[in-house]
């Protein structure tokens, strides 16, 4: 930090700076700098647009900008996937979106589940336009106050203004016509106990939150493994022409459906074998990942979280307790 950033500041306000405050009232616009979402589109389609977030964690930094958002311009307006992790991203998507396709009103906008990062943006929005299966609601809706919290507690100042605010459009049909654009719609679950694929059916892009990770290890706090591979299985079947998974670039292959399942199946396998040795969660941790699952990012924080969501269960199911005759 440089003195001239520190001029006319008191001794109390440089030490609240240093001290990353946000009260520092004297250097308040070098705050706010640092709290802009510095977002950027990618047209991945014909008027599809993604806006790719950081294969990181949650950090101060990065301000919770961890996610894939999309927004697709239809006849009509505009339709948007995901609407990211706090009221100021929200904002500056919208912004986006208007610099990209002026003049054109959102119309539709879809969360795929209820994790952090995919709609906390939501109050931006009208409310009456934002629009999720009812078990993506009611998720939202038991736990969003406190995904928000634990928001605050991650990225503080960034999440300022952010309030959980669920969806009020229940979908419950296969198909929805936007703005005179048709979207095929897919309930499934296994990364949560609901998970909504969109796909577009005008360019072929299928939008599949995160029930696809590419280069970047798969996050599992909700997570059923075996629902979960049937998923993967159910939109690797899908007519499609690419995949925008919930994090990491957009996909033309069919890869990031194969890594993740690879990732998914070896890691159920592994914590049922270690749990069948009778090592201890601790020592489940220690296993070495597999050569082909290192480069992905964060692959060795997310195994370990991994293991604390999914351990005790497993040592439940496979070494359960005996009655006493």
């Amino acid at each position: 930090m440089t003195s001239s950033l520190l001029e006319g500041c008191s001794r109390r306000q440089v030490l609240q700076l240093l001290a990353g405050s946000a009260a520092c009232a004297c250097c308040g616009s070098v705050h706010a700098n640092k709290l802009a979402y510095d977002l950027a589109a990618t047209e991945i389609a014909s008027g599809t647009w993604a806006v790719h977030g950081s294969t990181e964690h949650f950090t101060l930094e990065n301000g919770g900008n961890i996610v894939n958002v999309a927004f697709i311009e239809v006849p009509d307006g505009v339709v948007v996937v995901d609407t990211g992790p706090s009221r100021r991203y929200g904002e500056a998507l919208l912004q986006l979106i208007e610099k990209t396709v002026p003049g054109k009103p959102v119309l539709r906008v879809y969360n795929t589940h209820h994790h952090p990062d995919h709609f906390l943006g939501n109050q931006v929005f009208k409310e009456n336009i934002v629009a999720a299966p009812q078990q993506i609601i009611d998720n939202i809706l038991s736990e969003g106050d406190g995904f928000a919290d634990n928001m605050y507690r991650l990225v503080g100042d960034w999440m300022r203004g952010t309030a959980s605010i669920a969806p009020t459009v229940a979908l419950q049909d296969s198909t929805e016509e936007v703005g005179g654009r048709k979207f095929s719609l897919f309930y499934l679950s296994g990364h949560t106990s609901s998970d909504l694929v969109i796909r577009d059916d005008e360019t072929g892009v299928v939008f599949s939150g995160d029930l696809a990770f590419y280069n970047r290890a798969p996050t599992t706090p909700h997570a059923d493994i075996n629902i979960w591979q049937e998923s993967l299985q159910s939109i690797a079947v899908l007519d499609r022409e690419l995949i925008l998974p919930g994090h990491g670039l957009q996909d033309n292959t069919g890869e990031s459906l194969e890594q993740t399942s690879d990732y998914l199946n070896w890691l159920h396998t592994s914590m049922q074998d270690a749990t069948g040795l009778g090592l201890t969660m601790n020592e489940a941790m220690e296993l070495p990942l597999p050569a082909r699952f290192r480069s992905l990012d964060v692959v060795e924080t997310e195994y370990k979280r991994s293991v604390v969501h999914m351990y005790l269960a497993l040592e439940d199911e496979l070494m359960p307790l005996l009655e006493p005759k």
